[in-house]
């Protein structure tokens, strides 16, 4: 089993390039955020014609969460339960096979003396009861981008952001309750003291080839299939292409059978 997570940053913008990546890499599930369009407007049409199933929940101009599969999507939920939380579209799941796979694009939190911090802790305490309320002994895949850097190695001058936005104790405490309930981070599983980023800001010029980013995106896997993990990468090359999204593809891959 191959599972893979995007922050599209558009999903329309970045359709050949999910397209070419899907055809290239063959996931069986790739977990896409930040589609930035209205259900209407998501590219189903061609995504179906590239032999390829689809749920998607998204909203105008911003957030927006999407499942692309070569397999049936089955039992899709959109909505974390929380109707305040709800007023936005950045949670998806569904199941294939005995397998429930989770997407979500946790908010940025902009400042921490704004609105929108506190709603970005509240949605990761309700994300610790979405997950409390699962058997930890089931196969669950909690995939996106969390907006949360949690050690020194995941962003390029930690002295300098620690303590802020994506880099706090606030957020890297609530992440941990969530772990805590049997869910791994399957990338630092395999590399525990690797280097590796999924996103560079766009304002710093030459980022990438700079090593200027953040390790702000994950695939969590709860016990039966952590022990199953047998590779994880980050694909910096779409990073590289002319009009990319400012993140990448974070790659799992799994001895388990669909």
């Amino acid at each position: 089993m191959k599972i893979a997570t995007f922050n599209a940053n558009s999903v329309r913008n970045r359709l050949e390039v999910i397209l070419a990546w899907m055809e290239e890499e063959r996931p069986d599930l790739l977990c896409v955020q930040e589609t930035k369009c209205q259900d209407k407007d998501f590219p189903a049409e061609a995504i179906e014609a590239a032999g390829l199933k689809c749920a998607f929940w998204g909203q105008k101009t911003f957030n927006g969460v999407a499942l692309i599969s070569p397999h049936e999507l089955e039992e899709v939920t959109t909505g974390c339960g929380d109707p305040e939380l709800d007023e936005e579209a950045r949670f998806i799941s569904a199941r294939i096979g005995d397998a429930l796979f989770v997407n979500t694009y946790i908010p940025q939190g902009q400042t921490k003396d704004s609105p929108k911090f506190a709603s970005k802790l509240k949605y990761l305490e309700r994300m610790y009861d979405y997950f409390a309320a699962l058997d930890p002994e089931s196969p669950t895949v909690w995939c996106g981008d969390f907006n949360i850097a949690m050690t020194d190695i995941d962003v390029y001058d930690p002295d300098v952001f620690r303590g802020g936005v994506n880099f706090c104790e606030e957020e890297q405490s609530r992440l941990e309750r969530i772990m805590d309930l049997g869910m791994t981070d399957t990338f630092r599983l395999l590399h525990p003291e690797e280097q590796a980023f999924t996103f560079w800001d766009y304002r710093i010029p030459a980022a990438l080839r700079r090593k200027m980013g953040w390790r702000l995106d994950y695939i969590m896997a709860s016990a039966p299939l952590a022990r199953t993990v047998v590779s994880s990468w980050v694909d910096p090359e779409p990073r590289k292409k002319p009009k990319s999204s400012d993140h990448t593809f974070l790659v799992t891959e799994f001895d388990f059978h669909l």
